[in-house]
């Protein structure tokens, strides 16, 4: 009985983190460049029920009985790297990073995946798939969180307080003279299941690779596109349907815990009673 309370309990809390999981992509639904997380649940390995001392144990020393299930866990949480749907805006410093033509993964058959590069204000380099850049005090291009964009020499990008436009290839040029800029910077994470999310749209990469750039790279055909941003991937619909299966998922494991707690708590009385 008691047994049956652990794997009660342990649907129970698969499916409480499989909802916190979902609470956090419907929240980040309107979140540009947000990637919606995947929920992995697994069992417990199963155990061999063994008895000692008993009928034919007594002269084999013990024999099995079967397998004794153990529950479920959430695994992990995997983000879905494919990009998001393309809003316009109409602001001159928002970017949308669309990927065409990346190198694939021989062994997995998984994408590259292409990212903004950006520096955090200790210094850190994160990726994005943020595009909705603007200025800072002194005319830097930062993310929303202040994050400061970084060009191909891996430096932050300072435009002033001057119109600008970007080309498709991410070059940057004053818009009163033509005169370049800058260049922003795209990086190639070939493995992007080596990417970590960090929170407020930031991705740390803990692969040992190097990155390489997509700038002038013959394997690679991106395009970004000015006045414009990466919407969230994250499908409303089904994630509220999917919300709901995982909430009557944790009521019926929570009936379950319930009838054996009445179980148990009649076996208990019962017993002192007889005593």
């Amino acid at each position: 009985m008691l047994r049956g309370i652990y794997t009660a309990g342990a649907g129970m809390i698969a499916q409480q983190r499989r909802q916190e999981m979902l609470t956090d992509n419907i929240t980040n639904a309107n979140t540009p460049g947000f990637k919606a997380d995947q929920a992995s649940l697994r069992s417990f390995p199963n155990q061999l029920i063994k008895a000692i001392g008993t009928g034919h144990a007594q002269r084999f020393g013990s024999h099995t009985v079967g397998e004794l299930t153990t529950g479920v866990y959430l695994q992990e949480r995997t983000p879905d790297f494919r990009q998001g749907d393309i809003q316009e805006t109409g602001n001159t410093t928002d970017v949308a990073l669309l990927q065409s033509v990346v190198p694939v993964n021989e062994e997995t058959g998984e994408e590259a995946m292409l990212v903004f590069s950006v520096e955090t204000e200790g210094g850190d380099v994160r990726f994005t798939r943020n595009g909705s850049f603007a200025f800072d005090g002194e005319g830097f291009l930062t993310t929303p969180q202040g994050n400061y964009v970084l060009d191909l020499t891996g430096e932050r990008i300072n435009i002033g307080n001057e119109d600008i436009r970007i080309a498709e290839n991410g070059e940057i040029f004053s818009a009163a003279d033509d005169e370049l800029i800058a260049q922003i910077n795209v990086g190639v994470i070939e493995d992007p299941s080596q990417l970590v999310k960090e929170g407020n749209g930031l991705l740390r990469y803990d692969g040992e690779n190097e990155i390489a750039t997509a700038v002038g790279n013959e394997e690679v055909a991106y395009q970004l596109q000015q006045g414009f941003v990466e919407r969230s991937n994250v499908d409303a619909a089904r994630t509220m349907t999917e919300m709901m299966t995982a909430l009557r998922s944790f009521e019926a494991n929570q009936r379950v815990l319930q009838a054996y707690d009445r179980s148990l708590e009649r076996t208990v009385n019962d017993v002192g009673r007889i005593g």
